[in-house]
């Protein structure tokens, strides 16, 4: 007798369509293009999941320049003045600082220019 399998090719089947649900065109219910973009999406979200780290970093450095020009200083100069000062405040602090309390990033600021040597 031959086994066929038809309710467990009809669960997988089933299965891989829930997750493409709302992909465009035969790659949501075409199974050979819709395995093909399933797998494609899994390697998608894990270099994604590295990707937004980066994204982030790159946010707050813009942040933090931005409002340490308009306090006279530049990025750079900033951190390494907050280096020599001995402040230990990491990037996403210091961008919520610069984004939501400007008295008090104004305040790191002098601190960080306080500790560079005079130009």
């Amino acid at each position: 007798m031959r086994v066929k399998g038809s309710s467990a090719s009809r669960r997988k089947l089933k299965k891989l369509f829930s997750i493409t649900k709302g992909y465009w065109g035969r790659k949501k219910n075409v199974y050979r293009r819709a395995r093909e973009a399933f797998l494609k999406s899994l390697t998608r979200m894990y270099h994604d999941r590295k990707r937004k780290k980066r994204d982030f970093r790159r946010l707050w450095i813009m942040r933090i320049n931005a409002a340490a020009r308009m306090n006279g200083m530049q990025y750079s100069t900033l951190i390494n003045g907050l280096k020599k000062a001995g402040v230990v405040i990491n990037r996403k602090m210091l961008a919520d600082l610069a984004v939501h309390d400007a008295a008090a990033f104004s305040q790191i600021v002098s601190k960080a220019r306080e500790a560079l040597p005079a130009a």
